[in-house]
């Protein structure tokens, strides 16, 4: 996936003192406004026709989430990345009034930013600032998303931008999530999931500046948008906005009520190997699961990719199983949602809700001599929790932390908008008290009949990028085995005792079900 967004600093105002204008600005908005992440309307917007997400607060900061429903699902067949391509545009491509150079000077002095985000069902954007200057930023970003430019010269820029991400940044400079977006588009294939978000190269350059009208126009109505609002506005504000974005000329609603179904995946391990000039092997495997947050299982399974690889977690079973006891990489984990950009962020982003969501396992990459090992290690130990479930003795830990963590993945104010909007959308509680609702209610025999339910080995998809494909290729279709290689022997006997298992470890795959991608063909 690829996000714009324009960053500047906003920390300073952090610590500013909320001027006595604001303190009773904010006391009058807590009285007549929700002081929650509910969705129930505010008398002057329940004759709006915008859905709105209010968060109140005595905080100098207004944090803005505009969130259509909408995003690379409705991309039509043949222009595949125009709806990415439409959000840059209104993000990075100036309103009418103001050319995209003078909207960055405006931003300079105010600390301020305003970017978009584009999944498969949601395009949002988001954007901070200090409420003495609320005026002046709502005015820009107001119009650059209803009055957008559309320049030529913008458009071509950033469809430039979008092909060199496809054809340089994922293609060539990124192994990491280069497998993991080439994985998506496997598990999805003839899925209206089944594309990059930013597109594929053979349709980007084919796209017309008409295009993203036509798009801008069937797509950003109000019925397909909802209001995100969180920090210290003027009570009166939401309104203003809700009157303004009810001018959008867009159609009427075609997505906003769209539930995708999962994608059909034939019975079978896929395995696809992309063939690159690069130094390291990267390795990431999954399969669709019928399970997203607002499905009466997803904090069971939450927990078992927790127990099994939590993100940049030095303490979950994978890493201490190929990183901490055998060197191999610099991580592992698991995820049963979608997480963009993982390389950068220890954090997953709000705002990417899907009907349909993913169980993954992300190898980062090992030296090609151990990269075949690493996947029979990876898979040894999956096929071992599938068998065995989770062990008794981490279940009550895990779930302590999952509480724990709901706290930090909201601990900003923008963050915790983002996961109100998310909310609205999977029909749950606010995060955090869903979160330690559901986990308290919670017990192992739970956990370890979701995995038994939806932990299916058997239609595993991978995805390895190496150099020598053909060698990779070979060395699995024959079963040929793959001792690890240390740079020091001096492990404990166990290990090297189930090193023996590993190296030798079926990987359950037919021959023609192992193929060999030229890196020039994936996101072609």
């Amino acid at each position: 996936m690829r996000r714009t967004t324009t960053t500047l600093l906003v920390a300073l105002f952090m610590l500013a003192p909320l001027p006595a204008s604001a303190q009773r600005r904010g006391r009058a908005t807590a009285q007549k406004q929700m002081t929650s992440s509910s969705t129930q309307p505010t008398a002057a917007a329940k004759a709006a026709p915008i859905a709105s997400v209010l968060e109140p607060s005595q905080s100098p900061l207004v944090s803005f989430r505009l969130l259509f429903m909408t995003g690379a699902a409705n991309d039509p067949a043949g222009q595949e990345g125009v709806a990415a391509l439409t959000a840059a545009m209104l993000a990075e491509g100036g309103s009418r009034a103001m050319p995209y150079e003078q909207i960055t000077e405006a931003f300079y002095p105010m600390a301020a930013g305003f970017g978009a985000q584009v999944d498969k069902e949601m395009t949002v954007f988001a954007g901070t600032t200090h409420v003495d200057n609320l005026e002046k930023y709502y005015s820009i970003i107001r119009d650059m998303l209803l009055d957008p430019g559309f320049r030529e010269d913008d458009f071509k820029r950033l469809k430039e931008d979008a092909l060199n991400y496809l054809k340089t940044t994922l293609r060539q400079g990124n192994d990491e999530e280069l497998g993991k977006e080439y994985l998506y588009n496997i598990i999805y294939a003839g899925h209206p999931y089944g594309h990059n978000n930013t597109g594929t190269v053979s349709s980007l350059e084919k796209l017309t500046l008409d295009d993203v009208r036509n798009f801008y126009k069937r797509n950003y109505s109000p019925a397909n948008l909802v209001i995100g609002l969180a920090g210290g506005y003027p009570a009166d504000f939401p309104a203003r906005v809700q009157s303004d974005f009810a001018k959008l000329s867009g159609g009427a609603s075609a997505s906003t009520q769209t539930k995708y179904a999962q994608p059909k995946v034939a019975p079978g391990m896929r395995i696809e190997i992309i063939q690159r000039e690069t130094r390291a092997t990267a390795i990431s495997m999954g399969f669709p699961i019928p399970v997203n947050r607002s499905h009466k299982d997803w904090p069971a399974l939450a927990l078992v990719a927790s127990y099994l690889g939590q993100h940049r977690s030095s303490v979950s079973h994978l890493y201490q199983r190929l990183r901490e006891a055998r060197g191999l990489n610099y991580g592992d984990y698991a995820y049963v949602e979608y997480f963009p950009r993982g390389m950068f962020q220890f954090e997953p982003d709000p705002n990417l809700g899907r009907s349909t969501q993913i169980f993954q396992i992300w190898i980062r990459p090992v030296e090609p001599q151990n990269a075949l090992f690493a996947l029979r290690g990876a898979l040894y130990e999956y096929d071992k929790l599938v068998r065995d479930g989770v062990p008794p003795k981490d279940f009550e830990a895990i779930r302590d932390f999952l509480v724990k963590y709901a706290n930090v993945l909201t601990a900003t104010q923008g963050e915790r908008l983002g996961y109100a909007l998310d909310s609205r959308y999977y029909g749950t509680p606010e995060y955090t008290a869903f979160l330690r609702a559901s986990l308290s209610k919670l017990t192992l025999a739970d956990v370890n009949r979701a995995i038994k339910q939806y932990l299916n080995p058997g239609n595993m998809r991978v995805v390895i990028i190496t150099k020598d494909a053909a060698g990779m290729r070979d060395a699995i279709v024959k079963g040929t085995p793959s001792p690890v290689i240390y740079s020091s022997p001096d492990k404990p006997a166990d290990l090297l005792a189930e090193d023996k298992v590993i190296e030798k470890y079926k990987i359950d795959v037919r021959p023609d079900q192992v193929v060999i991608v030229p890196v020039d063909k994936v996101f072609q």
